[in-house]
């Protein structure tokens, strides 16, 4: 038995200087916040992290966080618009470039120091998609599977179709493990 289901997925500790301006800023991104309390869990897409408050300049001044994105010139145009050094007092954002590594990356400081590269994300390169790329299309698989082992007669009066899906749903877990 495994103990990787394919459901895991890791969430940074970010610092924070100033807890509520933080969240605040984040918000303003367009991060979701999950939860508010001694910590705040804040997410994108298919991941997050955790907002934790807690400051070492050190730390913070070399933490780095990167966002992929399918269209980074319309999250350019959005950063660009919140104005975030007025209303957060960070420094300007770096506009999208090409990166010596092969990115095309946007640049932005949080009121703690975190640098955050935003980066277009490559279709011709499977590690820009991120291991949670089909969490929910295989949890809607798995829970076909469950909905088909369940003990439930009125699923198995034609058994052809009932194979057909169960061997559907199996193929596509295994497709996005």
């Amino acid at each position: 038995m495994s103990v990787r289901s394919g459901n895991e997925f890791a969430r940074p500790f970010v610092p924070a200087k100033d807890f509520e301006l933080s969240k605040r800023f984040y918000e303003a991104i367009g991060f979701k916040k999950l939860l508010d309390g001694d910590v705040a869990i804040f997410g994108i897409g298919t991941s997050g992290f955790i907002l934790q408050n807690r400051f070492e300049k050190a730390w913070a001044g070399n933490f780095m966080m990167q966002l992929m994105v399918d269209d980074l010139d319309s999250w350019w145009r959005h950063i660009d618009q919140l104005d975030l050094p007025t209303r957060f007092l960070v420094p300007e954002p770096t506009a999208p470039a090409l990166q010596p590594w092969g990115l095309r990356v946007a640049f932005f400081v949080d009121p703690s120091g975190v640098l955050w590269h935003v980066a277009q994300r490559r279709s011709s390169n499977s590690s820009d998609r991120g291991a949670g790329r089909h969490h929910g299309r295989r949890r809607a698989a798995e829970l076909w599977l469950e909905l088909l082992d369940a003990p439930r007669p009125e699923f198995k009066s034609s058994r052809w179709l009932y194979a057909e899906i169960r061997s559907l749903a199996a193929l596509y877990c295994e497709l996005f493990r």
